[in-house]
């Protein structure tokens, strides 16, 4: 097995990579609270060529004799993504070694590689493990009724997905979903969005999921938020309560759209916060 072309890093007993599942076409028109001009600008300043792409990352979790991954990328649903089961290959993991899926949230890019095009789970012996206010919203027909048409499709693939691992589906609350691995509830995304901190030897790093979608812009600039997000003033309160903790913390972050280099530190500097990626690391 290797994962030399791989952001991994050690965090005690445990091992987590950065897999790309591949990029989606977005917007900075889906930005709120932010002039478009300015948001150009901020992308332009962190030398960003495509300004609106948004990159679709999920991370291989082992130690303790499992192979875990967290989300599981867009699939290919709308043109979206569509590399992680080559990455993961590449990395030397076959499908069938997955033993569990944890899932930050249900949109289409977290969930969409979870069945294949007949339905069938695509990690044939893994449970899928999620909050249970996420698998309860995306199953009620009230919420799919009240949905804009153009969300249903989204409510039908996250359903797809629940259906395909029906048999081996556990949800969570809050605390520890995994040895070395506790949930942390970060509402507003979604009603279940959901990090998972990885404690192992006295280390931590936290996999905060979709805190953010355009790092450059939306760690200086916490208010901003995304036409993504069900509450944008509860995400945006989340976000910002999450960046003074990392930051206070110095505590390591892995985000599903913070890019292919995978793993950050969030810094503070006269009153604003930063983002500064990290390289390879073999021990945090």
């Amino acid at each position: 097995m290797t994962d030399i072309a791989f952001p991994s890093q050690r965090v005690g007993d445990l091992t987590i990579t950065a897999i790309s599942d591949g990029y989606l076409a977005g917007s900075l028109a889906l930005l709120s609270n932010i002039d478009p001009a300015d948001a150009t600008r901020m992308q332009e300043r962190a030398g960003i060529k495509d300004h609106a792409a948004i990159h679709i990352g999920c991370y291989l979790l082992r130690g303790g004799s499992r192979t875990i991954l967290i989300d599981a990328g867009a699939g290919g649903f709308k043109q979206w993504g569509g590399r992680l089961k080559a990455n993961l290959a590449l990395a030397g993991i076959q499908p069938s070694e997955i033993d569990t899926i944890l899932l930050t949230h249900a949109h289409p890019d977290h969930v969409g590689g979870l069945v294949d095009a007949s339905g069938e789970a695509a990690f044939p012996n893994a449970e899928l493990v999620a909050h249970h206010r996420e698998i309860a919203f995306w199953q009620d027909d009230g919420n799919l009724s009240r949905a804009p048409e153009r969300a249903h499709d989204s409510f039908l693939l996250a359903r797809r997905a629940f259906d395909g691992y029906r048999e081996r589906l556990r949800t969570f609350d809050a605390g520890e979903v995994l040895p070395g691995v506790m949930a942390m509830p970060l509402p507003g995304h979604t009603v279940g969005h959901t990090g998972f901190r990885l404690e192992s030897c006295g280390r931590n790093l936290l996999v905060w999921g979709d805190v953010v979608h355009f790092p450059r812009i939306q760690v200086p600039r916490p208010d901003v938020s995304i036409a993504f997000d069900q509450d944008a003033h509860l995400a945006a309160a989340t976000r910002s309560r999450l960046l003074d903790l990392v930051s206070s913390e110095r505590l390591l972050i892995a985000g599903m759209h913070l890019g292919e280099l995978g793993f950050a530190r969030i810094e503070r500097m006269d009153g604003n916060y930063g983002i500064k990626y990290v390289g390879f690391s073999r021990d945090i």
